[in-house]
């Protein structure tokens, strides 16, 4: 088979090394790849949001696969453009990808189809959003309706930051039409857990959920990133657990996504807080996560081929996903000042060395190659990830993997899975003292 992967991520380069090991693949193309891709792919200098050149490009290489990375090509139409065309393409239909492009609209199917969530109001008047925040209780979430980079949340911890964000987005239009409405809803405490799972829009199959550290500084400190590092298994959610989120969440949203006339096709990504009352959506996205999938393909056993082909046949009732008992950490290397400005073209020594340790894997995200280096061309540039046979062994793996890579500048969390590693020792000292 020819699989053509969309991208130039770490998620991409995730999702490229784990084809690899698919018998049944015989050449793979990436769109537009970066450093690290290169070393397995052919990577073909297309931009992702020019749907109609790669689609050009998946006719005439007679591909039979492409795989979807990004969320912008979703939104654009992409699958719908592959599928006029005949070609076989992982991912949802741009009528069923607003799921993430729209946060009005997913809070609206929530609200409608009775799926956990926070509490929320949606305003496209300021002074309609400045009047509702007299009757609310502070902190509280703002959210601008479109995609935004991830920039689009905001914590107002007072009325003063509240309105701030209010006028920011809805009169001073800083994110643009993304920002022509606004979602606010109550803060909900807890802990974060990503959990992905295929959709071929009926069945889905879950696959082991992560923990992304999403602020720059360690302690969870800090403005937000892109992620700085996630680890799987979480110890906040059981194995027990996982039957339930699929019963309220991940199922009721692929059924009302039907009933909308919005069949979802592809992997869908729940955002979730587990709250004492049980565990609610913050967010969907509509694709593979990143950095997510640097961890959790790692614990999947499963030929990843296998797995879409199944979703995009409407087959995946006939599959399990089979995953590891090993623990997989990914440890995100950025640029330093990054999530601010940051430097490009920084040479990275060291990525071989980091290779050659036992169940590590690098990943390149924000890499190019200039003059017959690997420099630096992101503000992440790399995840740098490792498999162990408990949490803590994958930890200490990935961050001796870092330690072997240098660049001028280079920046990373010291305390990725820590947060894990320290429940799971708090519940292993309850578990002695209840005699279990």
């Amino acid at each position: 088979m020819k699989i053509f992967v969309i991208g130039s991520g770490g998620r991409e380069h995730a999702i490229v090394w784990k084809i690899v090991r698919s018998k049944r693949v015989t050449k793979i193309f990436c769109a537009p790849g970066n450093a690290g891709i290169a070393s397995l792919a052919e990577c073909v200098d297309i931009p992702v949001d020019n749907i109609a050149a790669l689609a050009d490009f998946a006719q005439k290489n007679a591909v039979d696969l492409t795989v979807v990375g990004p969320e912008l090509p979703l939104t654009l139409g992409i699958v719908d453009l592959f599928a006029s065309r005949g070609l076989r393409i992982f991912g949802p239909s741009k009528a069923a990808a607003v799921l993430e492009a729209s946060k009005v609209f997913s809070k609206e199917l929530m609200k409608k189809y009775a799926i956990p969530t926070a509490q929320s109001r949606i305003f496209n008047l300021s002074a309609d959003a400045r009047e509702y925040l007299g009757e609310i209780s502070f902190p509280v979430v703002i959210k601008a309706d479109g995609l935004c980079a991830g920039k689009g949340v905001i914590i107002a911890e007072d009325r003063a930051a509240a309105e701030k964000a209010i006028t920011d987005i809805l009169d001073k239009k800083m994110f643009g039409a993304a920002g022509k409405e606004i979602v606010i809803e109550e803060f909900l405490r807890g802990e974060e857990v990503s959990v992905l799972a295929f959709s071929d829009g009926e069945t889905v199959r879950v696959m082991p959920p992560s923990q992304d550290h999403k602020r720059i500084f360690d302690g969870d400190k800090g403005p937000n990133t892109g992620g700085m590092g996630v680890y799987s298994p979480v110890s906040v959610i059981q194995d027990s657990d996982i039957p339930r989120i699929e019963k309220e969440i991940l199922l009721p949203t692929v059924q009302a996504m039907k009933k909308e006339g919005r069949r979802y096709v592809g992997v869908l990504y729940a955002g979730l807080m587990i709250t004492a009352k049980g565990p609610k959506v913050l967010e969907y996205n509509v694709r593979f996560g990143d950095p997510e999938t640097q961890a959790v393909l790692p614990r999947i056993a499963n030929d990843l081929v296998d797995l879409i082909e199944h979703t995009v046949s409407g087959t995946l009732d006939k599959v399990r996903i089979e995953v590891s008992p090993e623990a997989a950490v990914c440890v995100v290397a950025a640029s330093g000042g990054y999530p601010g400005d940051f430097k490009k073209g920084l040479p990275i020594v060291g990525l071989d060395a980091a290779a050659k340790l036992p169940g590590a894997t690098v990943f390149h995200a924000g890499t190019k190659s200039e003059d017959g280096r690997i420099v630096t061309a992101g503000g992440r540039v790399l995840g740098v990830t490792a498999v162990g046979k408990d949490l803590r062994a994958a930890i200490d793996r990935a961050y001796e993997a870092c330690s072997k890579i240098s660049f001028d500048g280079i920046y990373y969390r010291k305390d990725i899975g820590k947060k894990g590693l320290k429940r799971m020792t708090n519940d292993q000292l309850s578990n002695v003292k209840q005699g279990k």
